[in-house]
Formats: C-alpha cells, structure tokens, sequence
C-alpha cells in the first residue's frame, strides 16, 4: 500500500493512464524515490494542459470537457483511486463509457452503505468519505490539492498522525 500511496502524493511520479490496476502492477514491486515532505510542492500548480490519455473512469470532469486542466485532475483520479480501493468499484461506472462519462459530469458522489464493527472504525471511514469528497469535487479550482497541491492532502483530517518525514522507513506489512 505505501508504494502505492506513495505513487499518488509524489510528484515525481506522474501517471497519465492511472488506474488502481496499473498503479498497483507497476509500482508495488518497485523502488522508487518520492519526496513526501509535507510542506513541499513539486508540482507546477498552475501548469495547464488540454490532451487527455486515461481510462474513462478516472477522467476528471474538466478533462472530458476538454477543458485545459492541471494537477487538479492528479487530485481527481487519487480520489477515485481510494473510493474503488474501500468499494471495489469506481464511483460514476456506467453501462458503457459515454454513460460513464456523463456520469462523472452530472451525477452527485454517493457512498454505498458498508458495515463498520467498531466506532473507530465508523470515524475513520467518515474521515476517508470526506477525504473522497473533497478529491471528487467537480469543480477543480475548489478541489482540495488544487491550491496548496499535496500539502493540502497531506494535512487533512484522515492522514493525522502519519509521520511523512519518516514514511519510507516504516516497513509494510509481510
């Protein structure tokens, strides 16, 4: 999961056709350096672009509008990742891929019902639902990242406690 985490917060290492499926086959088995301090940015904020690669459930709103777009779609497909993680599906899947596509533009994000056992488990999952939220907000000058860039993310609620400076020392578990 650190990898793969990992993959998402650093800016280093960017992924134009993201999916859980790709981040995990290509990264998990992989060294790979990332910056993980909380106060830097790496990412041209501003920087703009109008092409589009990616799987059509993970395009961000302002991508399939072909309008010009920055690290904020990044953002966007982190969010879907961590929902398909807790869910197992992505969170706008239609029928087919134009049914997707308007999905993702006009449907609001809904959270399927899931049973927790205990009430830390209950915060922790309110905690990653706003997480989501704020990932998956359509417009992406109000989606968190969007200013501030992973700065934003690394302090959010879900993530207190996580010593970022010391992430690449901790070993997963076997």
């Amino acid at each position: 999961m650190q990898p793969v985490l990992s993959c998402f917060l650093s800016s280093s290492t960017k992924k134009k056709k993201t999916t859980l499926e790709t981040v995990i086959r290509e990264n998990v088995q992989e060294e790979f350096e990332v910056d993980l301090d909380p106060d830097f940015v790496a990412e041209p904020i501003d920087a703009r672009s109008k092409s589009f690669v990616g799987t059509h459930e993970y395009l961000a709103p302002e991508v399939i509008l072909g309008q010009g777009h920055g690290s904020a779609v990044d953002w966007w497909t982190f969010g879907v990742f961590l929902y398909e993680m807790l869910y197992g599906r992505t969170p706008f899947k239609g029928e087919n891929n134009e049914k997707t596509l308007v999905n993702i533009l006009k449907q609001p994000l809904t959270f399927p019902r899931i049973g927790v056992s205990s009430s830390n488990e209950f915060e922790e999952m309110v905690k990653v639902q706003d997480l989501i939220s704020k990932l998956l907000v359509k417009n992406p000058n109000k989606r968190i990242g969007s200013c501030l860039g992973s700065v934003e993310i690394k302090r959010h609620e879900f993530f207190k406690g996580v010593n970022w400076a010391l992430i690449r020392s901790v070993r997963p578990p076997e």
